[in-house]
């Protein structure tokens, strides 16, 4: 019983872990960039939905405006830093990312405060019993059921319609595709907005489980965001997901059966460590 409460809190973290991790695969996947700045969109979208869920009692109206708002400050991102940097070496828009990051996590405090911010009534916090008697909160069960959507939606556009096929033919060979009429230009806003905009839905639901939003909150979804996509094999959409839904349940069992050794973090950065040794170009990716 207890193995199979670890494995369901697991897939919980996991699908927390898909969301934001998913963003990160999508920008790079397109552009080559390791998005860093992507986790500042993640606190922004947590900051945004707590306010406007304080202000109006209205969870849903909090989740729209979360992502709005994070996927508006992501294309924002992409014009202001990264486009002038497209014909520079990557680590040029990777130095920009960190201090985009670092910027926006002191504005954050400066704005908002040191001390953090909570939902002044949260909501779905009751338990449901499910048949073997696993039990969840109605907002971890909300987590991976629009996790699930969402992705599955994602996925759905991508292989079935004209912009999912236009942003695979501008990954593949952006010259060709804008020849054929695809703009670039649309394709890569598109991308950002869709990314952060995880990032946003991501964030208010962190900020739900914990009840707190700290300026800080974005520094450890960063790190293991990066540590999934490498897992997952760099711009492998698929493989980010698969990657995010292991590290959740590593970190689950490990918290329990090496909570002694390491804290939940160091089990995460110890697994992409040995994964790496025995297959540097990851877990879901071909050599």
């Amino acid at each position: 019983m207890l193995l199979l409460e670890l494995a369901a809190q697991g897939l919980v973290q996991g699908s927390i872990y898909a969301l934001v991790a998913l963003g990160l695969t999508l920008v790079y996947g397109l552009l080559r960039i390791l998005h860093v700045a992507h986790a500042a969109l993640f606190t922004l979208g947590a900051y945004v939905g707590v306010l406007v869920c304080n202000a109006t009692g209205m969870p849903l109206l909090g989740f729209a405006a979360a992502m709005l708002a994070s996927g508006v400050a992501g294309v924002a991102m992409f014009r202001l830093a990264y486009q002038p940097l497209l014909s520079q070496p990557p680590f040029v828009a990777l130095i920009a990312s960190i201090g985009l990051f670092v910027a926006a996590e002191e504005t954050f405090r400066l704005i908002f405060g040191a001390s953090g911010m909570s939902f002044v009534t949260p909501f779905l916090q009751g338990q449901v019993v499910l048949p073997g008697g696993l039990q969840f909160k109605q907002a971890e069960l909300a987590v991976m059921v629009s996790a699930a959507l969402i992705i599955g939606l994602l996925g759905w556009l991508q292989m079935r319609t004209r912009i999912g096929v236009a942003c695979q033919a501008t990954v593949s060979d952006p010259k060709m595709a804008e020849s054929f009429g695809i703009r670039l230009k649309t394709v890569r806003d598109l991308n950002f907005f869709v990314g952060s905009a995880l990032a946003g839905f991501a964030g208010v639901w962190v900020a739900l489980l914990n009840n707190l939003v700290e300026p800080t909150m974005g520094s450890v979804p960063s790190y293991k965001a990066l540590a999934i996509i490498v897992l997952g094999g760099l711009g492998s959409v698929r493989g980010t997901l698969l990657a995010a839904l292991v590290l959740g349940v590593v970190e689950a069992y490990g918290t329990i059966y090496l909570g002694n050794v390491l804290d939940r973090n160091a089990i995460a950065f110890a697994f992409l460590i040995f994964v790496l040794m025995l297959r540097p170009q990851g877990l879901f990716a071909k050599r």
